[in-house]
């Protein structure tokens, strides 16, 4: 992968994850029309994000499947005590791991915790990459390839 698609990529989960962390606060009743007004309001066109966007469609589309993920991997943990920017990372790398087939598991914990690093508090880290893990351990595929 390209450097310049490498960074395209994170720029498309930045905005992912502050959309979804945005969405956590305050479902909006129009989605399509709440994307519209977000993205008019990014430094890039809208297409520069697509791939962002994909992400939050599919997580937004399978965010229960996603969210009872959540519950039953975050041992100790209650689901309405995760911070919101912590859920919102959670959220899109666990929608990578278990739609996108063509991202890696690792790559996605690896992404996740780099946004956990600059959007969260230490703590995070480790929480996240504790979640990410177990789920990795139960997807029955390998973790380092892209899967058809």
């Amino acid at each position: 992968m390209s450097k310049a698609l490498f960074a395209q990529r994170r720029e498309g989960r930045v905005i992912a994850m502050q959309y979804l962390f945005s969405y956590s606060l305050n479902k909006p009743e129009n989605v399509a029309d709440d994307l519209t007004l977000f993205f008019e309001h990014q430094e890039k066109p809208r297409d520069h994000y697509a791939f962002g966007e994909e992400l939050i469609h599919a997580t937004l589309t399978h965010i229960e499947e996603i969210d009872a993920h959540i519950r039953s991997l975050a041992h100790n943990w209650e689901f309405e005590r995760i911070a919101r920017i912590d859920l919102a990372i959670l959220r899109l790398a666990i929608c990578e791991m278990l739609f996108r087939k063509d991202i890696p598991p690792v790559v996605s914990i690896n992404e996740a915790i780099d946004l956990s690093k600059e959007f969260s508090n230490l703590d995070a880290k480790r929480f996240i990459n504790g979640i990410l893990d177990r789920l990795k351990d139960q997807l029955g595929r390998d973790a380092r390839k892209v899967s058809s």
